[in-house]
């Protein structure tokens, strides 16, 4: 890029003046005083420069869409203080990225960084009768009107244009970009039908800073670890390297020499501040990714003006001369130069072309500030957890797959329904065959669970029955896991990856809560993340492992808003829940979460060894658990009612009978079975008619689901009832016996039914 300078000179009294203003005159100043040398206009199909790969034509729409990407920033920042606004964080210095939408199609799917203005407004051009502006301001102003989140959020995003509405810029939305793009590929050796072209790449954009960030660097090595065994992913990781993060500088040359030789992630430059010289460079990129179908890394040279949002006073950190250093590198200026030398623009059509669109964005700003906002909280919440009860039911019931449920399990003979019964692990591996067969979209993956079939053999034979289209290891990143999951989502297809422990979850909760669980919210249920996240957890393992493998802390999963939570005790209750769950992802687009108490996985008894109480006939398809729904033991039995889910279910039954025999009470124990959302009309309906009421929580003291149950019993009214309650201490599991020091067992129980007798 030529060296650009303003034909003016800097003063101090620009100190005290607004940047957004100063950024504003510099362009018609610029304009205004340019005296270069004005070449002979191209035609249309013509070079706009000579020697350059971008013609006049699509010189002069990335123009315009600059200059909306450009004004759309000015208007927020000049409305904002008239509370019309509500979002300030802009894309001035990146409008660069206009050419990264132009040399895509609008059906190769996009997850964008917060400053991609200039990509929206030139992707806009793909389809007839869109508007950029009119749809952005409506993002702006927090409209219910807005297409892209239904006022709940500025995003960029849009249905037809498969942009995914990204709320957060802070690398979260890398490893999903990542799993659409292996799942683009990956589609047809199921022969699965794609919702987008079989040649499409994805582009995933970010900022310089965002490149350092743990979630970040595990989608670059997921790549490099993908195209390392020669397996498709393409996706064309953007990184608009503008040198500074907020307001921590990036080392100069960093980005190159940390990306320019990693094996197996191909990197490209691209200058992001001229659309003659970069547009070529950029041209090269997105047809190597499409062509090689490899993971691709667009190192975009770009700047930022105006600060990282509105609240920025970059005067305050920044000296004036750096500022001004800064602004000159405006890429709207090397733009402006473009169209004056070209000669496609006189000083006056290009002056009249940007007031002309500073007027369309205020004057669509100002109509969106009339539209309907969001005014009711059910309205806000629409889009978040969606339900419906009867068509969740018919599918989970649905039973039309006798075929490949004959085919999966071997023969007629071999059915699990007409097998003996049998516990936890063996039932959770039948219902899992039962999916897959169900459902030909469906993938089951994660670490260890297809050749091993799983830590605790619970997935054992669906790799040799299904094979390793379907049935697959992952590298050892639970991340990356759930990043997977995502985009087989977003291709249509059913995900159940597992997580091999809970404690093992933390490391990647966000993909849940940041991402998946918040896309239905985010983009008014326009997108949507089904899978079923099949997890190993919750205490009493014995002889192996300490915290990490006895993990009891399900708060972090009952503070995801959409997330549903379901724990099933024993092998039928699996199964039919397995089915529900499903059902939820495929008809409501639900993100589930599917705990499997590791302590019970092998129990076949329940009171004797050998009594083969804790084995159960495998429910036949047709029958299904519905959301909500609990189990309940002694329905009669009011002396003492029991709240427990997982493994407190056999413990409380186990002291149930002691409680009998010690205190002559008849005891009912309720297993909650689904335990987000908590079911309060199901537990207050429990307690009513209780005398006592004892609530077992193998969770920790602080936040666990006993704190939801007690809520639900005291919001009913029903707080008089004498009440206890069991649960684990407040902190990490230790190993071997000492584990059971902090955790609820039978003798807590007994004892704590003694504290309601005194």
């Amino acid at each position: 890029m030529p060296s650009m300078s303003l034909p003016f000179p800097i003063t101090a009294r620009h100190k005290g003046f607004n940047r957004a203003e100063i950024v504003d005159q510099n362009f018609s100043e610029f304009v205004k005083l340019w005296e270069g040398e004005v070449r002979s206009a191209p035609r249309d199909d013509g070079p706009v420069l000579p020697g350059s790969a971008l013609d006049a034509q699509g010189f002069r729409e990335l123009l315009e869409s600059q200059l909306i990407s450009r004004h759309l920033d000015l208007m927020a920042r000049v409305l904002r203080v008239q509370n019309k606004v509500f979002y300030t964080i802009g894309s001035s210095g990146h409008e660069g990225n206009a050419m990264v939408a132009r040399l895509t199609r609008h059906t190769d799917p996009a997850f964008l960084h917060y400053r991609s203005g200039g990509f929206m407004a030139e992707r806009f051009r793909k389809l007839p009768g869109m508007d950029p502006v009119m749809d952005s301001a409506l993002s702006f102003a927090a409209s219910k009107e807005d297409p892209a989140s239904g006022g709940r959020h500025k995003v960029w995003g849009s249905k037809p244009l498969w942009v995914l509405p990204q709320t957060s810029t802070i690398a979260s939305h890398l490893p999903k970009a990542l799993g659409t793009a292996i799942a683009i590929d990956h589609a047809r050796r199921i022969g699965h039908a794609l919702p987008v072209p079989e040649d499409s790449i994805v582009v995933c954009s970010f900022g310089d800073a965002s490149s350092n960030h743990a979630t970040a660097q595990t989608a670059f090595n997921a790549a490099g670890w993908t195209a390392y065994q020669k397996l498709p992913a393409p996706v064309l990781f953007v990184c608009e390297d503008n040198g500074i993060g907020i307001s921590v500088k990036t080392p100069a040359g960093w980005v190159a020499n940390n990306f320019r030789h990693r094996a197996d992630l191909d990197y490209f430059f691209a200058d992001g501040l001229d659309l003659a010289e970069g547009y070529a460079q950029v041209q090269r990129a997105v047809e190597h990714c499409r062509h090689t179908r490899r993971p691709t890394f667009l190192h975009l040279k770009t700047t930022r003006v105006m600060g990282h949002a509105g609240t920025d006073f970059e005067i305050e950190w920044r000296s004036i001369e750096e500022l001004c250093a800064v602004e000159a590198s405006d890429p709207l200026l090397r733009s402006a130069a473009i169209a004056l030398e070209s000669g496609l623009y006189t000083r006056d059509q290009l002056l009249g072309l940007y007031e002309a669109t500073r007027k369309r964005c205020f004057a669509a700003a100002e109509e969106a500030d009339r539209r309907p906002k969001l005014e009711r909280l059910e309205d806000v919440m629409a889009p978040l957890a969606p339900y419906t009860p009867d068509k969740v039911k018919a599918e989970a019931e649905r039973a039309d797959y006798a075929d490949a449920r004959v085919k999966a399990f071997g023969g007629e003979d071999k059915l699990p329904e007409r097998q003996p019964p049998r516990h936890l692990a063996i039932q959770i591996g039948q219902a899992l065959h039962d999916v897959m067969a169900k459902y030909p979209e469906s993938l089951l993956f994660g670490e260890d669970v297809a050749q091993k079939g799983g830590v605790y053999t619970v997935t054992k034979g669906l790799y040799k029955t299904f094979k390793g289209a379907r049935v697959f290891n992952t590298l050892l990143d639970e991340t990356i896991i759930l990043g997977l999951a995502q985009g087989y989502a977003n291709m249509g297809m059913l995900p159940i990856p597992e997580i091999q422990y809970l404690a093992y979850f933390h490391n990647a909760g966000d993909q849940i809560r940041g991402e998946a669980a918040s896309l239905q919210f985010f983009s008014n249920d326009q997108y949507r993340n089904p899978l079923v996240m099949r997890i190993a957890s919750l205490g009493y393992q014995r002889g192996f492992g300490g915290h990490f493998h006895n993990d009891n802390s399900i708060t972090a999963l009952r503070d995801i808003p959409g997330l549903v939570v379901g724990c099933p005790s024993r092998g039928d209750d699996a199964a039919t829940m397995l089915r529900t769950l499903t059902a939820l992802a495929k008809v409501d687009g639900r993100v589930c979460a599917f705990l499997e108490p590791i302590a019970l996985y092998m129990t076949k008894d329940l009171y004797e060894p050998g009594d083969g109480q804790w084995q159960f006939a495998y429910p036949p398809p047709g029958e299904a658990m519905p959301l909500g729904e609990g189990r309940v033991y002694g329905e009669d039995a009011n002396d003492l009612v029991v709240f427990t889910f997982g493994n407190g279910v056999p413990m409380a039954l186990r002291a149930a009978r002691t409680i009998q025999a010690e205190l002559g009470w008849r005891v009912r124990v309720v297993d909650l079975r689904w335990l987000v959302p908590l079911n309060d009309a199901f537990i207050a309906r429990q307690a009513r008619s209780a005398r006592r009421i004892l609530v077992l929580d193998e969770g920790r003291k602080s936040a666990g689901v006993g704190e939801g149950v007690i809520t639900a019993i005291v919001e009913a009214g029903l707080g008089a009832t004498p009440l206890e309650r069991v649960v684990g201490a407040d902190t990490f599991t230790p190993l071997a016996g000492a584990a059971f020091l902090v955790l609820p067992g039978e003798a807590d129980v007994v004892a704590a039914a003694r504290r309601l007798a005194g």
